[in-house]
């Protein structure tokens, strides 16, 4: 139905936007937000006005919104290029192809507000959350400069730079004038908010997400940087004052904006002090009361990953009745003076969930007092954003025998009635080949080949995650490649500026590269950088072993390999976080040292020799099936290979956050129950 002007009105006075005569109005008219239906935007809002309505709100310091493909708005505006891909640079021991050659993408980045996998599982949840039309809000920061822009070079490694980006011109992004202020005790911060609307797949439900924003004029040259780089660590003031505005400040834009939220769900211990917030400003509510309207996901069990500051440093920002509960709450018995946002929003939220059924009982070792409350919620991935238009428009060819797996991703585990179906196993297999000709023409410049066994490796870099292991004897992997045929290795990620470790291992992986230029031939090793949402939706689709080799049991879950299963590609793990519940799948090769007892053990023992050793005996057998299932680009349809791709796609059925988010209404939220899917 079209709109009208009232509707226009309706909007602006829910959602006041900044500059909307000069900036906004050729895009948000009485019929269209951007090229999306105003009305959807108007019932979202004031289903979160309601008192009526039990909603959510959902606090993350990061959010991977795959913005630039996944329903991505448009504008009668110009974009301007800062928010363009331009070039990405490959390293390759194809070496003069690396100094002439660049990969252009020739399109617009996604949002540059997260860093890796936990941003993206926080943007996947909040698109489930409107494929199932659950009343939620999403909370976080915009981030003025994002994580940062990498930058390889052989004699330096990684080299870190400001990323530029420009929110006055992303499409669907809008400024507020809608304000609040962070009274601190060296200065008041004031905060803009922006809004982003998540649209189901379907069109019909919207989530929006807040973003808080202290690059203002009102504000001292320091505080107006507050928000420009994410996961900044090299001022414990810096940290303190993020977690502040994600926490604090997200709870007062909640209440400036005048939603009714039930339950505040804080992903991950940054949003901590939210609870100190609602506690210190409600006229003294009862404590125990206001836990039941608390939930806490803690997604890592790395020591890095627990938040821990000094209460002396709290209590030189915080104003007093912020610091007091947050150091009562959080005072850390291991570190005297110290409060660890673990504890803190443990001791505080009613529910407390882990992110996989082993990281469930990891985190009953680390935290034993709260093990009674520690539910396990295993992550997925969001079908709709990670699955290949090739797979899914071959899948939909099948909709009778699979089911309406767009609506109900569980429906997947159906595909496995077609494994004797052999239009099904070559039309699987044309499809993959379809993505892998992409990637291919992608690098076309190093000669990559689609019929040629592809691995890759990519994803955070950090020790744990092991990310060298594949190339630690290259010789090994010369010997593999001889007798069974060529290897394409593709690696890829980014290393926390202040992460000593983590550029260590990438200058072993750009030397090992740099080793290999004389056996180009045989084994074809490329880095790519700037590894983000655009390049994780080509190689999780477009390669054939996704590898995966965190140090057990130190991955909580780890979600890229759930967006590579939906594309049937295969895995190749250690057994860790959400592949110790998949193992039933046959999808692929478990390896590695595996972690029993009930101690955690130290994760700086990396079990590097073993590991890559049964790595490497895992490899052959791989690379062997590969070259049985593809005679240079004629498939063998019956051969094992395409049964396992079959199996991931299964698995795909569960590891997916239509379930996981289903979960956490079920458990947590118990706003829409029946809607919820079953798995």
């Amino acid at each position: 139905m079209a709109g009208n002007q009232n509707s226009l009105d309706e909007f602006l006075a829910l959602v006041p936007v900044e500059n909307f005569e000069d900036q906004y109005r050729g895009d948000i008219t009485v019929d269209h937000y951007f090229n999306r239906p105003l009305e959807r935007v108007l019932v979202a809002e004031k289903a979160l006005l309601a008192k009526e309505t039990k909603s959510v709100a959902y606090f993350s310091m990061e959010y991977g919104l795959s913005a630039h493909s996944y329903n991505a708005y448009t504008s009668k505006k110009a974009e301007s290029p800062k928010n363009q891909h331009t070039i990405h640079r490959v390293f390759s021991n194809l070496r003069a192809m690396d100094q002439y050659n660049r990969i252009n993408a020739k399109t617009r980045f996604d949002i540059p507000i997260y860093s890796g996998g936990l941003g993206v599982l926080a943007g996947d949840a909040l698109k489930s959350a409107a494929d199932l039309e659950i009343p939620l809000v999403g909370i976080g920061i915009l981030w003025n400069k994002g994580y940062f822009k990498q930058n390889f070079w052989f004699a330096s490694g990684q080299l870190p730079a400001q990323q530029n980006w420009d929110p006055w011109s992303y499409p669907g992004l809008i400024p507020l004038k809608t304000r609040i202020s962070l009274p601190f005790k060296k200065e008041t911060i004031h905060i803009r908010l922006w809004k982003y609307y998540i649209f189901s797949f379907e069109g019909n439900h919207v989530i929006p997400l807040i973003l808080m924003d202290s690059n203002i004029p009102e504000n001292s040259e320091f505080a107006r940087t507050m928000t420009d780089s994410l996961y900044r660590s090299d001022n414990v003031d810096w940290k303190i004052l993020q977690r502040a505005i994600l926490g604090i400040g997200g709870m007062k834009a909640l209440k400036q904006l005048g939603y009714s939220i039930d339950i505040f769900h804080l992903n991950e211990g940054h949003a901590a002090m939210a609870f100190a917030e609602a506690a210190t400003s409600q006229g003294n509510p009862s404590i125990d009361a206001l836990k039941e309207h608390f939930a806490y996901t803690c997604h890592t069990p790395v020591a890095a990953g627990h938040d821990r500051f000094h209460e002396n440093n709290l209590r030189q920002i915080l104003p007093d009745r912020l610091s007091n509960l947050i150091i009562q709450y959080g005072n850390d018995p291991e570190q005297s003076g110290m409060v660890n946002l673990t504890l803190l929003a443990m001791r505080t939220c009613k529910y407390i969930n882990a992110v996989a059924q082993k990281h469930g009982e990891v985190t009953r070792l680390q935290f034993p007092q709260f093990k009674e409350r520690i539910r396990a919620i295993t992550n997925g991935v969001h079908s709709h954003t990670w699955v290949s238009q090739s797979v899914s428009s071959f899948l939909d060819r099948f909709k009778n025998e699979i089911g309406d797996w767009r609506k109900n991703q569980c429906q997947l585990k159906n595909v496995l009635n077609l494994k004797n179906n052999q239009a099904f196993r070559k039309g699987l297999w044309d499809a993959h080949q379809e993505n892998k000709i992409y990637l291919s023409t992608l690098l076309k410049n190093w000669n990559c080949n689609p019929n040629v066994f592809t691995i890759c490796w990519a994803r955070r870099i950090a020790a744990y995650k092991r990310p060298s292991l594949i190339l630690r004897n290259v010789n090994r992997l010369l010997d593999i490649a001889k007798k069974t045929g060529p290897i394409q290795i593709i690696l890829a990620g980014k290393a926390h500026p202040q992460d000593g470790l983590g550029f260590t291992f990438i200058n072993d992986i750009l030397s090992a590269i740099d080793s290999l230029g004389q056996h180009r031939d045989l084994l074809r090793v490329m880095m790519l950088e700037n590894y983000d949402t655009f390049f994780a939706k080509i190689l999780t689709s477009g390669v054939d072993v996704w590898l995966n080799n965190p140090l057990p049991p130190f991955e909580a879950s780890g979600t890229s390999g759930m967006k590579a299963i939906i594309n049937g590609i295969l895995q190749m793990s250690t057994l860790d976080g959400w592949v110790v519940e998949a193992t039933h799948y046959d999808f692929g090769w478990i390896f590695g040292w595996q972690h029993q007892g009930n101690q955690i053990g130290d994760e700086h023992d990396l079990h590097l020799e073993g590991d890559s050793a049964q790595l490497y005996e895992t490899l052959e057998k791989a690379v062997g099936l590969y070259y049985d299932a593809n005679h240079n680009g004629i498939p063998n349809v019956d051969s094992e290979w395409i049964s396992k791709m079959m199996n991931a796609i299964c698995a795909a059925g569960f590891f997916n956050t239509g379930r996981m988010i289903s979960e956490y209404d079920k458990y947590i939220w118990k706003t829409m129950l029946e809607k919820n899917l079953q798995c």
